[in-house]
């Protein structure tokens, strides 16, 4: 019985998941963005961003091609730098924010590519989900901050077609072609903070011993 016991506990060991020897980091919002790049009327290239990134990352220092990662982005904070455009970016034409308030990536896969990652994952955006790959620099080394944080920060690129999301809208335009192209490029700027470990509760006092009666 001793026996069966311990190889019982030594296969459980040996098929821990990864996420075990992997450090929890959170992405801080006030120093991370995501932003977009498309053509405009075929002759211009239009940017904007999204303000607000939330979400997790663990990074497995001994094989980092066990790491994940899932973030959130606000879809309601995109700036073009132009109000119309972005009143109808958020309307039902595009992101149809009311709907659908958030883009969200979640990793299925890590994969090295020399000094970086290339990182796989869901994309979903306009209720649509589909696999997109992240070419990612930088998050493998860590700092330390003045107040005592270690941090983590780096890039991550994609291209998408926006229409494989359902973002069809579009104008043709006198001279040929459409008014917005078809083709997007993403870009996600990440500052990751390492997850405080919580403090050990405090003991509880001994309780003070009983009197003695005096009767």
């Amino acid at each position: 019985m001793k026996m069966f016991m311990k190889s019982a506990v030594a296969a459980l060991v040996l098929a821990a998941p990864s996420l075990a020897f992997a450090t929890e980091y959170v992405i801080d919002s006030g120093h991370s963005s995501a932003s977009f790049a498309v053509k405009h009327m075929m002759v211009s290239t239009v940017r904007g961003a999204f303000s607000k990134v939330t979400g997790t990352a663990n990074i497995d220092e001994k094989d980092l091609t066990k790491s994940t990662i899932e973030a959130t982005i606000d879809a309601t904070t995109i700036n073009t730098n132009e109000p119309k455009r972005d009143e109808h970016l958020r309307g039902s034409d595009f992101f149809d924010t009311a709907k659908y308030p958030t883009i969200t990536f979640k990793s299925t896969k890590v994969a090295k590519a020399g000094k970086n990652l290339k990182v796989t994952g869901d994309l979903t955006m306009h209720g649509v989900t589909k696999p997109v790959v992240l070419d990612v620099e930088g998050f493998t080394t860590e700092s330390k901050d003045p107040w005592g944080n270690f941090k983590r920060g780096g890039s991550a690129t994609t291209k998408i077609n926006r229409k494989d999301f359902g973002l069809s809208w579009n104008s043709a335009i006198e001279t040929g072609g459409v008014a917005v192209g078809e083709e997007v490029t993403i870009t996600i700027d990440l500052e990751l903070n390492k997850k405080q470990e919580a403090a050990p509760a405090a003991a509880a006092p001994a309780a003070a011993p009983a009197a003695k009666s005096t009767k």
